[in-house]
């Protein structure tokens, strides 16, 4: 797994869908799972889609990562509906949040950044009629996914560094020290696509259609 995508690397059957069909089939599940108003079938739905991780040969590890972090939240959603509602609300309001993130999860960790984005491109090539450029809109996404990885080491390293200090994790005075390393990073990027000359002039393959590098 890499710390800009998150892709885990696989032969898997989702693995070798294309980004279309999985982007459409992940639209298509959430809708459902979101127009369950029952928790029993919510929970089935749940459970299918805690199945589909091992089906695909992705790790467990990754299937509890993804429900770790949500349980902060999860434990908010039950609490206000349990307070405001009813217990059957908050496992039918818990399991479709749960499940749709798990679901977008997988689809992550199956799908390379490169191929979303040649997707993301290709869909926003209409809009080039209106004066927007479908790779430059693409270029930013790559940057701005590329960025948080960056800003999470950034601030991981700032906080190493404070800790040999002497000073306490979390501290205000780490905010500084990262607001330099991204600016540095920043400065880095924009003189490497300066001296590649990346423009959409340059971004083109040898059939004259624009394409995006990872």
């Amino acid at each position: 797994m890499t710390a800009l995508s998150l892709f885990c690397q696989g032969n898997s059957w989702l693995h070798r869908l294309p980004a279309g069909p999985k982007l459409l089939g992940l639209a298509l599940a959430v809708t459902g799972i979101l127009l369950t108003s029952q928790p029993q079938f919510v929970g089935v739905e749940l459970v299918v889609t805690m199945i589909l991780y091992p089906l695909a040969h992705t790790p467990l590890r990754i299937l509890w990562r993804n429900i770790r972090l949500l349980l902060p939240f999860l434990i908010i959603v039950i609490a206000f509906q349990l307070l405001t509602a009813n217990w059957e609300k908050a496992a039918t309001i818990s399991g479709q949040l749960l499940g749709t993130v798990l679901l977008a999860g997988l689809v992550t960790v199956s799908t390379r950044v490169s191929e979303m984005l040649a997707l993301f491109e290709k869909l926003a090539r209409p809009l080039n009629r209106l004066g927007v450029s479908s790779y430059r809109l693409a270029l930013v996404l790559t940057l701005t996914i590329r960025c948080i990885p960056m800003v999470a080491q950034a601030w991981r390293s700032s906080t190493e560094a404070a800790r040999a200090r002497g000073m306490r994790s979390g501290t205000w005075r780490v905010v500084v020290p990262v607001i330099v390393r991204l600016m540095r990073s920043a400065e880095a990027l924009g003189e490497a696509i300066t001296a590649r000359g990346i423009d959409e002039d340059t971004a083109h393959d040898t059939d004259g259609q624009r394409v995006i590098q990872k």
